[in-house]
């Protein structure tokens, strides 16, 4: 079973992942964010992730946890993935939420990026800064190892843009690290390499 489970603590946090990638989407999600909760439970069901994260905020600084969350939830991929062999290594996903529209494009290389293009007017969508939204996935792919480009192609509503964001990218993470029965074995790189 490709799983791990990871704990960071810092003077601002202590974060706890649990995270199983052939899992079902089952899901137990406590940051102290109710907006990011909802994302993060979107995750874990979209990627059909088994995923549990507990945060103490020591504090309350909602900055220090979305992104505390996203170096350890980054870490938990990256060891659950393991020496990568036979993974599919990409995945996308376009996905729309009434008027928003979303691509998510993944890629397992082992090199770090993250873009995020997005236009959000608010500062705010319930308890969650938007601002943060960026931030969330260069932390997650600088600890994972990933290459990240998600891109709005239409929206204005913040609550559907950042959630089909959320669930767009869930949907191409769940591409990227699945088998490929016909590749067990091999790295998906001519490199011999990810």
């Amino acid at each position: 079973m490709r799983q791990c489970s990871k704990v960071r603590k810092t003077a601002e946090t202590e974060v706890c992942v649990n995270l199983n990638l052939d899992g079902k989407g089952i899901h137990k999600i406590n940051t102290g964010i109710k907006f990011f909760n909802h994302m993060l439970e979107q995750l874990a069901y979209h990627a059909s992730f088994d995923l549990e994260i507990n945060v103490v905020s020591k504090d309350n600084d909602n900055h220090h946890i979305v992104e505390d969350v996203a170096l350890t939830l980054g870490s938990a991929m990256k060891e659950a993935l393991g020496d990568k062999k036979g993974i599919q290594r990409y995945g996308e996903k376009i996905l729309p939420m009434d008027e928003a529209l979303v691509l998510s494009v993944v890629d397992i290389s082992g090199r770090v990026f993250s873009k995020v293009t997005t236009e959000i007017k608010d500062e705010k969508t319930s308890d969650f800064e938007t601002v943060i939204l960026p931030h969330f996935f260069s932390s997650l792919a600088q600890n994972a190892q990933i290459t990240i480009h998600i891109r709005m192609l239409d929206g204005y509503d913040t609550h559907h843009i950042i959630e089909a964001v959320f669930k767009s990218f869930a949907h191409a993470l769940k591409k990227a690290v699945c088998v490929d029965e016909q590749n067990l074995g091999k790295i998906p790189s001519t490199k011999g390499m990810l």
